[in-house]
């Protein structure tokens, strides 16, 4: 199966067998990223992290349920 990266747009060839081929051609919503792109964004968010960023997140509610 050929892909496309949606930040790079280099193309790769994943294996038909593969979990993550898989998952693209039964989930079209899914996007692919390739390897490089992916350390890339995990590395500069690591150093967000560590320079005191804090993503916003939904305060937890007590529910009673």
């Amino acid at each position: 199966m050929k892909v496309k990266c949606v930040l790079c747009d280099t193309i790769n060839d994943l294996d038909d067998k593969n979990p993550l081929a898989k998952k693209l051609r039964n989930r079209p919503i899914h996007t692919y990223m390739c390897e490089e792109c992916e350390k890339r964004i995990e590395k500069r968010t690591k150093e967000r992290w560590e320079n005191g960023f804090e993503p916003y997140r939904d305060p937890k509610k007590n529910d009673d349920w």
